[in-house]
């Protein structure tokens, strides 16, 4: 994973994010914005900051935990890399951060990037599957207008995007977890194994030399990958960790909610129970797992004003609030995040081991 360009991209990153929100808030009356902004009460970021970084903190943990049957690493070597990772994701397309983590593991830790790979593949699920369970909820306890359209930021979104949303999380929840368990079982992927080795009977037609170099160039370093990828998923062996792993993912969720209901305390206009600023917050990550500008300026605001109109809140308050809780929620993980880099050296361009060694799976 190169990281030469870093200084460019988080420039271009940061360039992309200021003209989204630019573009979001272009047609707002700034003075009915700002006049909302102001009568805010400024206690209540304090809490919802704490709130909000304390999830990460949890996620650390948990991604601790699922990397001990791999390799034990002390919790401030899974808290760097993984706040480094969500502060590129804020900052650039594409959810390149995801691909970040497993390679400053790989650079530091010496854990194969595949494995890092999967590993973050594990943490996603725990959290489709729980946005998944909790969407499911949502929709039985209130009914959403079919007729419901919300323009904003150049984002027009409605019932059926939100149903689209949905059935991608899903549909991307179930590969993840078919895949992890095809890579896992030892029968499975033998087979898998089996069929990568016979690549170069592929080229019947080549000679003895070029089928070996086949073999020698992808076969066997794509064995090797699909082994170190299968021990990424080593927590399924382990009934205590998937324990941790959901206990934490329940944690997470509960205390980005949390976040939402103490900005919402100081808030004019946001007079929503905690049930129903989930809702919002289930909404809104549905929302942003479509395709967006870094930061997902425009669509995150779309978004929660969808969500909030839902429950009678005007557009005017909930762009106010929905704007604040996005900086709540993207601004301390960004400096976090800028401060991990530096811990973990993010600049330094990739690892010489990408592949590594690790104790063989099932």
């Amino acid at each position: 994973m190169l990281f030469r360009n870093k200084t460019i991209s988080l420039f271009i990153g940061t360039a992309i994010s200021v003209a989204a929100l630019y573009i979001a808030f272009r047609n707002i009356p700034l003075h009915d914005l700002s006049a909302y902004i102001s009568s805010i009460n400024y206690f209540w970021i304090i809490p919802a900051v704490a709130a909000s970084l304390s999830t990460f903190l949890i996620r650390a943990l948990r991604w601790q935990s699922i990397l001990e049957p791999v390799r034990r690493i002390s919790f401030k070597h899974a808290f760097h890399p993984l706040m480094t990772g969500f502060m590129l994701n804020c900052v650039l397309p594409g959810r390149l951060g995801e691909a970040a983590r497993p390679a400053i593991l790989a650079k530091n830790e010496k854990i194969p990037f595949s494995t890092g790979l999967a590993t973050v593949a594990v943490e996603r699920i725990f959290d489709g599957i729980f946005l998944v369970i909790l969407f499911i909820a949502i929709l039985a306890y209130i009914k959403i207008d079919p007729d419901l359209v919300v323009d904003f930021g150049g984002y027009r979104l409605n019932s059926t995007d939100l149903s689209r949303a949905g059935k991608n999380l899903a549909g991307t929840g179930a590969i993840l977890v078919a895949g992890s368990f095809l890579v896992f079982f030892s029968k499975t992927r033998n087979f898998m194994g089996v069929i990568i080795m016979k690549l170069p009977h592929i080229f019947f037609f080549a000679n003895t030399s070029f089928k070996k170099r086949i073999g020698d160039k992808i076969s066997v370093p794509a064995l090797r990958i699909l082994e170190n990828f299968s021990n990424g998923f080593m927590l399924i062996r382990h009934p205590r960790i998937l324990l941790i792993s959901f206990c934490c993912t329940l944690a997470v969720w509960a205390l980005t909610s949390f976040s939402y209901y103490l900005l919402a305390l100081g808030c004019p206009g946001i007079n929503l129970s905690f049930t129903k600023l989930t809702a919002v917050m289930i909404i809104v990550c549905f929302f942003i797992a479509l395709p967006s500008a870094p930061g997902y300026w425009g669509l995150w605001e779309a978004g929660g004003i969808f969500a909030m109109s839902v429950f009678g809140i005007s557009a005017k308050d909930a762009a106010g609030y929905t704007l604040v809780n996005h900086l709540v929620q993207m601004l301390p993980v960004i400096i976090t995040g800028l401060f991990s880099a530096t811990v973990t050296g993010i600049s330094i361009g990739y690892t010489n081991n990408p592949y590594g060694k690790v104790k063989s799976g099932v």
